[in-house]
């Protein structure tokens, strides 16, 4: 559906869950995501009814920066929004009446989008609503509507259509009939992505036949196939997709499109007509249809002959499917079960995701006509959508008129990070459209007479450049490696000063997209910048690298206000006549006032300060924990910056460090007014709860709101009242926090306050004289930075990954881990030569497998990209391909495999007459050999991340560091945006090329923009989450529930956050016993997952795992087994069978199959995780013994005693070492120890017995018995971590 949001003016965003009932509104609506009763937080209190007075209680300036979010202030603050809703009938023509419950905040265009998303009124899109006889107007909120009220009737009443409102009817219909197919998931259009789930569930979880089936436990066929199995080596591919029985589409018509004939001619326009359609039913009957200003008909033209006079009989209807199911019984049938399978879908299968989600495989699809997708690739040409009002739109107008929305109270933030939210997405989406009919060639350069690199582009008002080093621009800082990692700096400039979010200072919407090779950034034009000289623009700031400085009190001013949460220093540059300029930020952040008055700032590629390990100076030396590790190393460009996450780390850091000293010094006074200096000792390290790097810019002494009450508090309180500067202190004080502010490198002399100069180190930036002690101590600073990444980050995130505090998957979730650490990807190299170097290097494998993987696709990359920018259109599958062939195919020689070939010389003779020479078609890829690629991997690894591997050909690289060749085929196709068909690829064979050029689909955009968050809505799940640490369970779950009120209302439907929030919800319900809601919770939590993150992203594979669980507790056994085995062959495919996570995995597979009685195949997998968890935890870890007691139970149900024991033996010995003889695990396992002893001397009687009276023996019956459902359960729980367990 496209006119969801093209009918809103900016200020009113839709957002695409409205339209579904999901939100707050959509209670009773057939197709809402849920009856939302568990969304009221205090339901039942009267506020929630009176919501005028409601209203007048939110004076409170950001409510939730004063409060705990959760005491009862912000509790009626949020109810505000969710008024209770009323119903209304509906009276549609032709259909029995409904009623439909809606709520006062809603738009009249929501009711519109339900209309048009129910079975029964789906085929309606051009009509309005009557209230006793009056029109209600589409944007009004229905609280405004008078004499609106519960059991009002409303009358839909059909209106005349125009041209633009015909289009939107065709399309309507289109996205009706392809509802079900999956092509545009594939293809990755117009937001759509894929989701399995139902494939596994068998539709929906909450059904109770299915609970029936489970109980009576039929037979289920348990059997996984082969390659589930521990152990197995094959690793195919198709099961990544299974196949959807609703994808074979019920065919309703053979094509619809729109007809030679359009437009009608003037004499027919003035007779009503639109457009004209043409259309071949199921039947084969070939028809003409007429869209006029009243409805559709037939007409007389055929293919050649135009007479658009009404056919007789002409049926003419209001909507084009009410025509078609007049003309086509076959449509008449099929499309009404389409639309009941549509509607029957989770609503969450078929809503749009706010960013495209692109799948690296895809089957193969017949490609079928379809009038709308061929008239948008038309208009993306001209940069316009003839469905939007005001045909293209202004961008920076509408990014920067959200910002300015007011945000004094919770429903204001609400609106305006929704239209922030909202706005961004679809610019998004605008600037990859954009920037790929950029380098596709079918957009026309504002510089067209300048060589390819040097071309800038404007398409849909969005200004275009590529990631090339144009006019020597970067020629001091590496050329062009720093014109293509200047974009990629910029964006997270961008979002960091979005996120400070100080009013009055803009950025540019930036989008940077990386495609076949080149990255092109999108941004937002600021009003009149073409039309002037950048000289003359730039006000504040420096165009050529602090030659020429300018500065502007007014930039200062709004400057000052981001430069202590983002710890940036005011300091002074010389510029090139030597006078003193002031600046907040580094030299290149340029500061322009546009035309419409707004102060922007762009260029922030540096604002954050240079990581001196990779930008050798000379004369200066870098402290000895560096220089141990090899640095400082000469990086390929001079643009590498710290991380805003190292910076905070290292700021809060040194706050410890701050406090510590201030301490200890005030203990050695033992002036009088210290009271007890005892209670200083033990007061270590508590400022570690408060966070130094608060958003909100507070004072420092405030930040402590939740420290300890020890002796630090002293200190606290003491800087406090120094930092007042009231004279209260005594002067001895006031030396103890002189001191503590020197040795932390703090630029206040009374207040602990560390900021960085983004200009130190930089080429061609020089200082006054009077600022040389500043500078040389900034300098400090800097090295101490470094340094700390090196010997503090680095070492805690490999002690976190020995821990399995972290537990990363593929390498995407390894970068992600890193980064949160501040450390950067360049020092991957390091990381692993700190595994190598650590004791549990064993315990490390999976870390190290990931690690290399991610180095050599990372190398791979890097090669693949230079590799790209020399081959044309016409040979991009083969070169990809023949690239994929030397990565990863075994085939010594896959050269010989170019079957374009013949076509390539035969073009390259017809070019070279009409051509210049020189400009034949270039084909040195073709050329590349495996031994090459591999060869410049190696080269590309040493030099990027200074690491050695020791591999020349992708067998030996498998042999020797343990990876999948499938593995490495998802990652470089991730990193790079390719699609390849969805088959089984002979990687090993030595006879023939892996890949061909049909294999290689298509090649997607690699996008990265910036994230809007729902701030009001992460503070509430932030207090939730710390409620239910505390074990407030059920004020954890309204906080919760909250959040995700507000998440839905600012993202939509659909976001990774709302995925969060959704899976704890579930998990929480299940704790509390709700298995029901938990199940209902958890099944959206996987949708979601998959639409958003990717069908076999590492997040999905969990969310599997847990849904498996509530299945399982809810009597689902079957379906518990499909999702288990679904989360392994993930999991094999993403990874491999080496890893902590399988253990668990594997537990949950054992315990289930146990459960059913499938002894020997549970033995399988228990003892598989038995012996994953011994490598990974360490042989007397409590997860083995855990395990080795889990194996026994499997074995005592065998009656193979001998072997229970055993396992039960080692279990024991563990908990005895680790526990002690008095801890309860340790007397269960005793007790256990005993039963098995028992029951085997019992048996060993019974075969004595048989042995000496032969068959007349008097056996005593044995008692197997089948474990019951709820120890399974129970032991689920404890290996899934869901009870309390007081082991620790």
């Amino acid at each position: 559906m496209v006119i969801k949001t093209d009918e809103l003016p900016a200020a009113a965003p839709a957002d695409s869950a409205r339209e579904h009932g999901s939100q707050t509104g959509g209670k009773g609506r057939p197709g809402a995501a849920e009856p939302p009763s568990v969304m009221l937080l205090n339901g039942d209190c009267p506020e929630s009814l009176k919501k005028e007075e409601g209203a007048a209680e939110l004076p409170r300036e950001n409510g939730l920066d004063e409060g705990e979010p959760g005491d009862e202030t912000t509790g009626q603050e949020v109810i505000v929004i969710q008024d209770t809703g009323f119903s209304v009938k509906i009276l549609a023509p032709g259909i029995e009446p409904f009623s439909l419950q809606v709520s006062p905040q809603e738009m009249v265009q929501e009711i519109h989008q339900v209309l048009m998303d129910r079975e029964d009124t789906c085929h309606r899109t051009c009509f309005s609503l009557h209230l006793d006889g009056n029109m209600l107007d589409h944007f009004s909120e229905l609280r405004s509507v008078e004499g609106l009220q519960e059991g009002s009737v409303l009358r839909v009443v059909e209106e005349p259509y125009t041209v633009r409102e015909a289009r939107i009817h065709v399309r309507h219909v289109r996205d009706l009939l392809k509802s079900l197919d999956p092509s545009d998931a594939f293809n990755g259009v117009d937001c759509n992505s894929l989701s399995f789930l139902s494939v596994f569930t068998d539709g929906d979880l909450g059904d109770s036949g299915k609970r029936k089936k489970g109980l009576e436990m039929d037979p289920i066929d348990c059997t996984p196939p082969e390659y589930i199995l521990p152990g197995s080596r094959e690793r195919p591919l198709c099961p990544l997709q299974p196949q959807n029985r609703d994808w074979k589409p019920l065919q309703c018509l053979k094509v619809l499109t729109m007809s030679g004939w359009n437009p009608p001619p003037g004499n027919r326009k003035m007779h009503g007509d639109l457009m004209y359609l043409f259309v071949i039913t199921a039947e084969d009957r070939q028809v003409s249809i007429t869209a006029s200003t009243r409805g559709f008909y037939l007409n007389q033209s055929t293919a050649y002959h135009f007479n658009p006079k009404p056919a007789s009989p002409r049926f003419l209807s209001h909507s084009l499917v009410e025509l078609l199911n007049q003309i086509s019984p076959t449509f008449k049938k099929n499309f009404a079960v389409l639309q009941k399978k549509r509607v029957q879908r989770h609503p969450f299968e078929r809503i749009a995701t706010p960013f495209q989600v692109y799948s690296w495989t895809a089957p193969q699809a017949e490609h079928a006509m379809d009038c709308v997708r061929a008239e948008d690739a038309y208009t993306s040409r001209l940069g316009y959508e003839e469905h939007i009002p005001g045909q293209t739109r202004d961008w920076n107008e509408e990014l920067q008129t959200t910002r300015e929305l007011p945000r004094k109270n919770l429903p204001e933030r609400l609106l305006r990070e929704r239209a922030i939210f909202k706005v961004h997405s679809d610019f998004t989406a605008a600037a990859t459209r954009g920037a790929m009919a950029v380098i596709d060639g079918n957009v026309m350069a504002i510089n067209p007479s300048e060589e390819t690199k040097m071309q800038m582009f404007i398409w849909n008002n969005i200004f275009f450049s590529l990631g090339f080093d144009v006019r020597d621009h970067y020629k001091d800082f590496g050329g062009d490696v720093a014109a293509y990692v200047a974009p990629t700096n910029d964006l997270n400039g961008v979002r960091t000063y979005n996120a400070v979010d100080v009013e009055g200072l803009y950025t540019l919407g930036t989008v940077v997209v990386d495609y076949r090779g080149y990255r092109v950034t999108a941004q937002s034009i600021i009003p009149g910048i073409l039309e002037r000289d950048q000289e003359q623009s730039v006000i504040y700031g420096s165009i050529d690298f602090g030659k020429t400085v300018v500065s502007h009190p007014r930039y200062l001013e709004l400057l000052e206000r981001t430069s202590r949460p983002l710890k940036i220093l005011r300091h002074r540059v010389l510029n090139d006549r030597d006078e003193e300029v002031e600046l907040c930020s580094s030299v290149e952040c340029k500061g322009i006032i546009g035309n419409d008055g707004r102060h922007y700032i762009l260029d922030l590629l540096r604002t954050f300060p240079p990581d001196l390990n990779f930008l050798p100076v000379p004369g200066e030396e870098l402290p000895e924990e560096c220089t141990r590790a090899g640095f400082p190393r000469a990086h390929r460009h001079k643009l590498c910056c710290l991380r805003q996450e190292l910076v905070d780390a290292f700021v809060e850091h040194r706050y410890l460090l701050f406090m510590k000293l201030a301490a200890l010094q005030l203990m050695q006074q033992k002036a009088s007014k210290v009271e007890n200096p005892t209670s200083l000792e033990n007061g270590g390290l508590s400022p570690s709860e408060s966070k130094p790097e608060d958003p909100l810019g507070s004072e420092v002494g405030s930040q402590e709101e939740g420290g300890s009450a020890s002796g630090l508090a002293k200190v606290k309180e003491l800087a406090e009242t120094i930092a007042s500067d009231d004279g209260t202190a005594d002067p001895r004080s006031r030396e103890v926090i002189r001191n503590a502010c020197k040795a932390v490198g703090s630029i206040s002399s009374t207040a602990f306050d560390i900021r960085f100069n983004p200009d130190i180190f930089s080429p061609g930036v020089r200082f006054p004289e009077s600022c040389q002690d500043e500078v040389r101590d900034q300098k400090q600073l800097l090295k101490d930075a470094a340094a700390f990444l090196l010997s503090c980050q680095i070492p805690g995130l490999v002690k976190d990954c020995t821990d399995h505090a972290v537990l990363p998957m593929d390498g995407a979730t390894l970068a992600e881990v890193m980064r949160q650490r501040g450390i950067n990807m360049r020092y991957l190299g390091k990381v692993l030569d700190l595994v190598l170097r650590s004791p549990a290097r064993d315990q490390l494998d999976h870390i190290y497998k990931i690690g290399i993987g991610e180095l050599i696709t990372r190398s791979a990359k890097h090669i693949f990209k230079t590799y790209l920018q020399g081959v044309e259109l016409s040979g991009l599958s083969a070169a990809i391909s023949h690239f994929l062939n030397c990565f990863l195919s075994s085939y010594p020689n896959p050269v010989a495999h170019l079957p374009a070939d013949e076509l390539l010389s035969k073009k390259r003779n017809k070019r070279r007459k009409n051509r210049p020479p020189g400009a034949a078609g270039d084909t040195a890829w073709a050329v590349m050999t495996p031994q090459e690629l591999w060869k410049n991997i190696c080269q590309e690894a040493k030099n990027y991340f200074d690491f050695s591997l020791e591999c020349d050909s992708v067998d030996q690289a498998v042999e020797t560091y343990g990876l999948q060749k499938i593995t490495l085929l998802r990652e470089i196709s991730l990193k790079t945006g390719i699609q390849i068909l969805l088959k089984e690829y002979s990687f090993d064979s030595r006879h023939k090329p892996a890949f061909t050029e049909e294999d290689v689909l298509n090649i997607f955009p690699v996008v990265k923009h910036v994230n809007p968050k729902a701030s009001d809505a992460f503070h509430f799940f932030q207090s939730g989450q710390a409620k239910v640490q505390q074990g407030f369970l059920k004020e954890g779950c309204e906080l919760i529930n909250e959040a995700l009120n507000l998440f839905n209302n600012v993202y939509g439907a659909m976001h990774v956050e709302i995925c969060a929030c959704l899976r704890l919800l579930a998990r929480l319900h299940y704790i509390m016993g709700d298995y029901a809601e938990a199940l209902s919770n958890q099944q959206k939590a996987v949708l979601m997952s998959e639409r958003v993150m990717g069908i076999e992203h590492p997040n999905t594979i969990q969310e599997y795992m847990h849904l498996a669980l509530y299945c399982f507790a809810s009597s689902q056994l079957s379906t518990a087994l499909s999702l288990l085995y679904r989360a392994r062959y993930l999991m094999l495919l993403v990874f491999g069978e080496d890893h902590p996570e399988m253990a668990l995995l594997d537990n949950n597979i054992g315990l289930v199959l146990h459960g059913v009685m499938e002894y020997d195949l549970s033995l399988r997998f228990l003892e598989n995780a038995l012996a994953v968890s011994t490598k990974y935890h360490g042989p007397k870890a409590l997860k083995v013994a855990l395990s080795h007691h889990l194996v026994a139970r499997v074995y005592e149900s065998k009656a193979e005693f001998r072997s229970a024991l055993q396992h039960e033996k080692e279990g024991y010995t563990i908990y005895k070492t680790q526990l002690g003889e008095d801890h309860e695990k340790t007397k269960e396992s005793s007790e256990y120890l005993k039963c098995l002893t028992q029951q085997a001397v019992a048996l060993q009687r019974t075969m004595n017995e048989i042995y000496r009276n032969g068959s007349s023996a008097n056996i005593p019956p044995l008692k197997f018995t089948a474990p019951s459902m709820a120890s399974v359960l129970e032991q689920l729980n404890v290996i899934n971590g869901i009870l309390f367990i007081p082991l620790r």
